[in-house]
């Protein structure tokens, strides 16, 4: 399902939490994503914020593609609750990050 690794958005999801403290280093991450893996990421996010369930999430990664009109980059750190969003993505589709996490402690 996923082809963005978990480690990956949890990355994602600690940057935007330091509250532009680690925003230039957030958006040239973002930036260094491959296109399958800013479209995941987004997609993830769009789950996260009830735009999607989890079930469609390949209609997710598929609208975040032929839709993106921004660089993701742009898009993502401009979405309000980004990391909150994120982790529910996350949680909704069933990927446990708990290994990941622990990494950034």
């Amino acid at each position: 399902m996923l082809e963005i690794s978990p480690a990956k958005v949890v990355h994602v999801i600690f940057l935007a939490r330091e509250a532009g403290v680690g925003e230039g280093e957030l958006h040239a991450f973002i930036d260094a994503l491959n296109v399958e893996e800013k479209a995941q990421l987004t997609a993830i996010a769009w789950v996260g914020r009830g735009a999607f369930e989890p079930e469609d999430f390949d209609e997710a990664v598929t609208t975040a593609t032929t839709e993106a009109t921004v660089p993701t980059s742009d898009y993502l750190m401009g979405m309000p609750h980004l990391a909150e969003n994120l982790e529910a993505g996350l949680d909704a589709l069933g990927v446990d990050v708990t290994g990941e996490e622990e990494d950034f402690l």
